[in-house]
């Protein structure tokens, strides 16, 4: 059975790379884990842009990582998508009477757009915060010459 797509109108050329980001975000759009927020800043808000001075949104990811270490943290961006990952050991030296809180691991993923930069990453206070940058689109207007052929 094939699946019918928004895309597959003649008047939508090339979105092909848009349909399958938007199948990733639907597959991780399930996630629970750890929770997070995501706000717009004002360009002032963020030490990580200091001296930068460029025009348009800084955007901050904010994930509640309490009981992660930096080592236990990885940020990367793999191709468009930015990845945190948490990686948490079992102390198997402990006794628990009452084990509620687990040492878990997980990996939250967010698609990017074009043009996006990555400013940094902070954590503090049991949040891992990342900045990020989205510069103002160039308003391209582009004439185009009709030949006349004979």
């Amino acid at each position: 059975m094939s699946r019918m797509s928004a895309f597959s109108s003649p008047f939508l050329l090339g979105f092909d790379e848009v349909e399958r980001v938007l199948d990733r975000v639907a597959k991780g759009a399930n996630e629970g884990y750890p929770p997070y927020n995501i706000e717009r800043l004002d360009p002032t808000e963020s030490k990580l842009l200091e001296g930068n001075g460029g025009t348009g949104d800084v955007l901050r990811i904010t994930l509640a990582v309490a009981g992660f270490t930096r080592d236990q943290l990885d940020v990367t961006l793999e191709e468009s998508q930015l990845v945190i990952r948490g990686r948490q050991v079992d102390d198997q030296s402990r006794q628990y009477l009452h084990r509620g809180i687990a040492a878990r691991q997980f990996q939250r993923s967010f698609v990017l757009a074009e043009g996006i930069e990555i400013l940094g990453a902070e954590l503090k206070d049991g949040l891992l915060s990342i900045d990020l940058a989205r510069p103002e689109p160039e308003k391209v207007v582009r004439k185009i010459a009709i030949d006349v052929k004979e």
